[in-house]
């Protein structure tokens, strides 16, 4: 990945040049980590555990892509340094062993990577060690094989170790393995969907974790009726999982850990290291390799070549308190799909484009309903909102507004009070006239049909909001049936983009700046709200470093029953002329046209 205003030469076309674009990766690490050391430091900030465990978190990381590089017969410059690094920090004798793990412990995480390892090179990893070296390999792994640890994508570490096991013919628990998939099947919801654990959410740990790891064991585990079981749920998964990746590359922002950036297509290596029979291997290449491209062309390099901590650029402010410096380097387990030989059918495909995407895809398990606009150029999510019961850093504005942007993202708070810090792109915000913002957190209700997804949610105990959010071509339309005993201020913003000046109509405002535009009108039946925009502070979207501008609609509500409504719509483009549709309710009936009749939608509330 390129740093900020740096040419890139790599066209990331061939197997060639994924390796030359790691090893370079894998070279910038090598001049921070001292000769003779099993862990290293990338920078001075902290997760909420202890620094030598996060310096043992970033060398190990990295294994996601050495390994696959070294199971393909590859000349691996690196390797002898991170094999010394392994001897040390599973040898309880040596000052740099890594340590006994307690419940919930980040090593726990981290042993996954040397479980691949285990299962890909077999032999050819253990014969680097001794015998007494295998021994303290194999005692430090097996901590995990009765750890306690989340109720969650967790398990799948403990699998991956006994994996590991098996495949290079140590000691292994079938017993172990068996308990932690009877775990997560409690959490898979049909469809090849799951939760993160029982009523967590549905995000990127569904791809990157959970059928990540599972294409990899049903490839590797002779465990053939589990791994028909877990091929079907990924060949289900992959037909939804698509609509997340836009025709340029970019794929969906959206929930925590988006500091694992190529992460997001980590499902997509594993679907060709599989051979999983669903899509083409020239769409499956086309898809990684342009996300690669897409993340070549972001400023997430330091000026050491280091992968820094944010999504689109460095940004502390959007980051998890489990995040350390090495933590981004999870991005590698993309690179899987170098332990493919340069022969196989993955790598000698042509790239082909997405195939032909329908213009709005419901996915009913995770309540979220996909549009593609432009050529799949756009993408846009509209969701029923997941609250992350750990509450972690900025948890609103990454799982609740109302949309999420592959072009325009999204952005997170700043402060507690005051407009211009409280993210209100794509949300709903009300205050009770004090300048603090609420809005969508949990939701006491969800409904998902194929024109609309609904919701229903109290920011005060005695003020409930219904919400409808409709996919309408290039637009989405937005409900809201609020029931009040307060006297409420209230804002409803569209996509953030690039700071410009808005442009105020009658009932809406527009923004037209360099990296796209972002419109919302107000339709709302009685209420006319007053069109207007709000500048945020810099950093506050993930997308882009400088401040951002918000077109948005204000009103204050009175008590009682009220309707506000809206359409909003962002293109790549500036600017959108898209004509805005129409709205009618009668009877709880809702009828949406466009002016030229040649779309119309009607359903019931």
């Amino acid at each position: 990945m390129c740093a900020a205003n740096k040419e890139t030469s790599n066209p990331l076309s061939s197997r060639q040049d994924v390796a030359a674009e790691l090893n370079a990766m894998l070279g910038a690490l090598d001049k921070q980590f001292p000769q003779g050391s099993s862990r290293f430091s990338l920078g001075e900030t902290c997760a909420h555990y202890a620094t030598d465990v996060a310096q043992m978190e970033g060398l190990s990381r990295v294994l996601w892509g050495l390994f696959p590089l070294m199971a393909a017969g590859d000349t691996t410059p690196y390797s002898d340094k991170y094999i010394a690094a392994i001897k040390q920090g599973t040898d309880p004798q040596s000052p740099g062993y890594w340590g006994e793990t307690a419940p919930y412990d980040q090593r726990l995480v981290e042993m996954a990577a040397y479980g691949l390892g285990l299962s890909l090179l077999q032999d050819k990893l253990t014969d680097l060690f001794s015998e007494r070296e295998i021994i303290n390999l194999h005692a430090w792994l097996n901590q995990i094989t009765d750890a306690q640890m989340p109720d969650s994508n967790w398990n799948y570490f403990a699998i991956m170790v006994q994996l590991g096991f098996k495949r290079a013919g140590l000691p292994y628990d079938q017993r172990a393995i068996d308990r932690r998939f009877a775990m997560m099947d409690a959490y898979y919801l049909g469809d090849g969907w799951y939760s993160d654990g029982i009523g967590r959410p549905k995000d990127y740990y569904i791809s990157m974790a959970f059928h990540f790891y599972g294409l990899i064991y049903a490839t590797l585990s002779g465990d053939e009726e589990r791994a028909n079981a877990l091929r079907e749920r990924s060949r289900l998964f992959a037909n939804d999982f698509i609509y997340m990746s836009a025709a340029d590359g970019a794929s969906v922002p959206f929930g925590r850990s988006l500091t694992y950036r190529f992460a997001m297509v980590a499902f997509w290596s594993a679907v060709a290291f599989s051979g999983l029979d669903v899509f083409t291997p020239g769409i499956v290449k086309g898809i990684i390799l342009r996300h690669l491209r897409w993340w070549q062309q972001q400023p997430i390099l330091d000026r050491d070549g280091i992968l820094t901590l944010g999504f689109a650029y460095p940004n502390l402010a959007m980051c998890e308190d489990y995040n350390s410096p090495g933590s981004p380097y999870w991005a590698l387990k993309t690179y899987l799909i170098l332990a493919l030989p340069e022969a196989h059918p993955f790598w000698q495909a042509q790239e082909q484009p997405l195939p032909a995407l329908a213009e709005k895809h419901v996915i009913a398990h995770a309540q979220q309903i996909l549009m593609h606009a432009d050529n799949s150029q756009h993408v846009t999510m509209l969701t029923a909102g997941q609250l992350e019961l750990n509450n972690y850093v900025n948890t609103e504005a990454k799982y609740t507004k109302f949309a999420y942007s592959s072009r325009f993202g999204f952005t997170i708070e700043r402060g507690r009070f005051g407009l211009k810090h409280a993210a209100c792109d794509s949300m709903l915000l009300l205050a009770d006239g004090d300048s603090y913002f609420r809005g969508r957190r949990e939701c006491e209700a969800v409904r998902v049909d194929e024109n609309y997804i609904f919701s229903r949610w109290s920011p005060w105990h005695d003020v409930h909001i219904d919400t409808w959010l409709v996919p309408f071509g290039d637009w989405h339309l937005r409900l809201h049936r609020v029931n009040s005993a307060r006297t409420l201020q209230t804002v409803e913003g569209g996509f953030a983009v690039m700071k410009a000046e808005p442009e105020l109509g009658a009932r809406g405002s527009r923004i037209n700046a360099e990296n796209g535009s972002s419109v919302i009108v107000d339709l709302s039946p009685v209420i006319q709200r007053v069109p207007d925009s709000v500048v945020t502070p810099p950093n506050s979207s993930i997308m882009f470093a400088e401040c951002a501008s918000i077109p948005m609609l204000t009103t204050t509500l009175p008590q009682g029953e009220s309707w506000l409504c809206c359409a909003v719509t962002a293109a790549c483009q500036s600017p959108h002329t898209s004509a805005t549709p129409l709205l009618h309710i009668n009877n709880n009936q809702v009828v949406i046209r466009q002016p030229d009749h040649e779309r119309q939608l009607s359903f019931f509330l």
